[in-house]
């Protein structure tokens, strides 16, 4: 059967510009060619890299290189009325997110200006310390600064998702107890199943629960367990989902940001086998679909509709 596809996270942005290769296709984990053979899709495409303000500027350049190089194909949305209508005309749609606040100097005009270039997600921090928080693999225990809770704040009003993955635990939990609009983790797993700093807690869990947001299964084998395999895939979406989590679970690939992923996943080809599989342990297509697509749609109805 036909899944749709809407992914919380990639790197392909990075790695296309690392390797000069075309979005159309290449070698990488995610390609137009493969990506087609779900219906709808959309992608929030990172830009991600280590330069600062350099590398914004240079993964835009290229993002938008690729829309104008397939305008029958994708075409760069900013809300989800915006990628219904990319649907109903048979293109992808394209959103864009960052991937820490640095990339930006940590500066409110900055997030000002990449919302206004049409950003609609910013992942706070990676995984070094910046201004606005510590990190799950620096200074976890300092949280949001002020700066930092002016960026969430600034964020909701404009209608940009807050992405807490990678944060530290005091941050997600400083930014759960401010947050007056849904917030996701775009790429982490279920810590009860696998105990890596990176994963949730039931605890954090629950209070994304709360917020109206979701959490974007990640197939980095690093945060999915030893041995990993579409059935471990699943593991963690069980999980999730015996917290009642129904309504925020996503799929959060961090294809082209990792090395390593489960057996038998390759690329983006091969995120159906995961509903595949799903269905035949007796999941219900209409969850299996909102996993895949609906869930994370509706937050960004809820916030980038502003």
């Amino acid at each position: 059967m036909k899944f749709p596809l809407f992914d919380a996270h990639c790197d392909t942005l990075f790695a296309l510009g690392d390797t000069g290769q075309a979005i159309e296709r290449n070698n990488l984990h995610v390609d137009l060619n493969r990506a087609e053979r779900y219906a709808p899709y959309a992608q929030f495409f990172a830009i991600f890299g280590f330069h600062g303000r350099s590398c914004f500027d240079a993964e835009y350049k290229l993002f938008q290189e690729a829309i104008r190089a397939n305008p029958d194909r994708m075409i760069h949305c900013r809300t989800a009325e915006q990628a219904r209508a990319a649907a109903r005309r048979g293109k992808i749609a394209a959103f864009l997110s960052i991937e820490g606040a640095e990339l930006i100097a940590c500066s409110l005009d900055q997030l000002r200006e990449a919302h206004g270039l049409g950003v609609r997600m910013l992942t706070l921090t990676w995984n070094n310390p910046n201004g606005l928080s510590g990190t799950n693999a620096q200074e976890p225990e300092r949280g949001l600064s002020d700066l930092g809770r002016q960026f969430v704040r600034t964020c909701e009003e404009l209608g940009v998702i807050v992405d807490v993955a990678h944060l530290s635990e005091s941050g997600f939990w400083d930014v759960a107890e401010m947050a007056t609009r849904p917030f996701v983790v775009s790429h982490s797993n279920a810590k009860n199943i696998c105990p890596h700093s990176r994963n949730l807690t039931d605890e954090q869990f629950r209070a994304l629960i709360q917020s109206g947001g979701v959490a974007g299964i990640n197939l980095y084998t690093d945060f999915l367990g030893k041995n990993a395999d579409i059935d471990t895939v699943i593991a963690h979406i069980g999980h999730f989902l015996s917290l009642g989590g129904e309504k925020s679970i996503a799929l959060g690939t961090d294809l082209d940001g990792c090395d390593k992923l489960p057996r038998g996943i390759h690329g983006i080809e091969d995120m159906e086998k995961i509903g595949e599989r799903m269905l035949q342990k007796n999941y219900p297509e209409s969850l299996i679909y909102d996993i895949f697509y609906h869930n994370l749609m509706r937050v960004v109805d809820d916030v980038c509709g502003i």
